[in-house]
C-alpha cells in the first residue's frame, strides 16, 4: 500500500475516531491526520500499529494512555502540547471517550488554553441504536453496567423510570447476568435488542423482549465478540387521581394555583381544567 504522505497541521490534541470492526471504516481526514501528528496516545500499540499499517501510515511515536497509565502520562502529553506538537488521541475502536479514558485528558488541555478539536467516526453506540429498531428520538447511555448483581440491580433502578431508549455496553461472560437483572428491573415484556460484532463479517442484531432474550442466550451459549444492549421505552404507568394530587400539594408550596395546574398537566398529561379543579381542591 502506498505510504500516505503528512499535511501541513496545526499544535494541538486531535480526538481521532477509529473503526470498530471494518477497517475501511475511518474518514480521510482522519487518515491525514494520524499521517501528521507528532505522536499518537493510544489504549493498546499493537491494535493501533496494525491500523496504521493497514492504510500506510508510517507509526509515529505511540503513547500508552489508558485507565491504568492516564494519570501519569497526562501531564507528559500536556507538555507536548503546551510545546507546539500535535496529538491525537485514539481508543482501540470507536469514538475516543465513551466509555474510554481521555475527558480529564481533554478538560486539562481546554483549561490551558491547548487547542483540541474533535475528528468523528465511527461509533458502537450509535451504529447498534441505528440497528436496534428502537425509538431514537429521545435515549440515554448507561455505558458498562457494574459486574456484581447487586449493583447493577441498583443502577438499572434508577434508570427504570428515565423515559427513552436506554443503550449499555456488555462482554459476553456477563451478557445473560446483565439481561436477566435488567428483565427483573425493567420488566421481562420491555423489548430489546442485543447487538454484536458491529460492522463485522459476523455482526448480529436480535430483537426480543428481555425475558426472551434471557431464554435464547441460556440456550445458546455465551456469544463472542463486542456487544452493545439497546432497551425499547417502557411503558407510561398510569397515573392515578392520588398521584396528581400528590404532586399538586408539592408544588402548591411555591407556586399558585394556576401556576401549579399548568405544571401538572404537561407533566402528567392531563387536561388543564382536571388539573385546575385538583389543585382548588388541594389548595382548599
Amino acid at each position: 500500500m502506498k505510504t500516505l504522505s503528512p499535511v501541513p497541521l496545526a499544535p494541538g490534541l486531535y480526538l481521532v475516531s477509529t473503526p470498530i470492526g471494518n477497517l475501511r471504516d475511518i474518514t480521510l481526514r482522519a487518515l491525514e491526520v494520524l499521517a501528521a501528528v507528532d505522536a499518537v496516545a493510544c489504549e493498546d500499540t499493537r491494535m493501533t500499529g496494525k491500523l496504521l499499517e493497514a492504510h500506510g501510515i508510517k507509526a509515529p511515536k505511540l503513547i500508552i494512555y489508558n485507565d491504568h497509565s492516564a494519570d501519569r502520562e497526562r501531564s507528559g502529553i500536556l507538555n507536548m502540547l503546551a510545546q507546539g506538537q500535535r496529538v491525537a488521541l485514539v481508543s482501540d475502536a470507536g469514538t475516543p471517550l465513551i466509555s474510554d479514558p481521555g475527558y480529564k485528558l481533554v478538560r486539562d488541555a481546554q483549561d490551558l488554553g491547548l487547542n483540541v478539536t474533535s475528528l468523528p467516526g465511527a461509533n458502537a453506540l450509535l451504529t447498534a441504536l441505528q440497528l436496534s429498531a428502537q425509538p431514537t428520538d429521545k435515549f440515554s447511555f448507561l455505558g458498562f453496567l457494574p459486574p456484581k448483581e447487586k449493583a447493577r440491580q441498583d443502577v438499572l433502578k434508577e434508570w427504570r423510570a428515565v423515559p427513552g431508549t436506554l443503550v449499555t455496553y456488555e462482554t459476553g461472560p456477563r451478557l445473560i447476568a446483565a439481561l436477566s437483572d435488567m428483565a427483573k428491573v425493567l420488566g421481562p415484556d420491555r423489548p430489546a435488542a442485543v447487538t454484536r460484532e458491529l460492522t463485522k463479517m459476523y455482526e448480529e442484531v436480535r430483537r426480543d423482549t428481555l425475558a426472551n432474550l434471557v431464554i435464547h442466550y441460556e440456550q445458546a451459549g455465551e456469544p463472542r465478540g463486542e456487544i452493545v444492549i439497546v432497551i425499547g421505552p417502557g411503558e407510561k404507568p398510569a397515573v392515578t387521581e392520588d398521584d396528581i394530587k400528590a404532586r399538586l400539594k408539592d408544588l402548591l408550596t411555591d407556586l399558585s394555583v394556576r401556576d401549579a395546574a399548568a405544571q401538572v398537566a404537561d407533566e402528567m398529561g392531563i387536561a388543564r381544567k382536571e388539573a385546575y379543579d385538583l389543585a382548588l381542591r388541594v389548595k382548599g
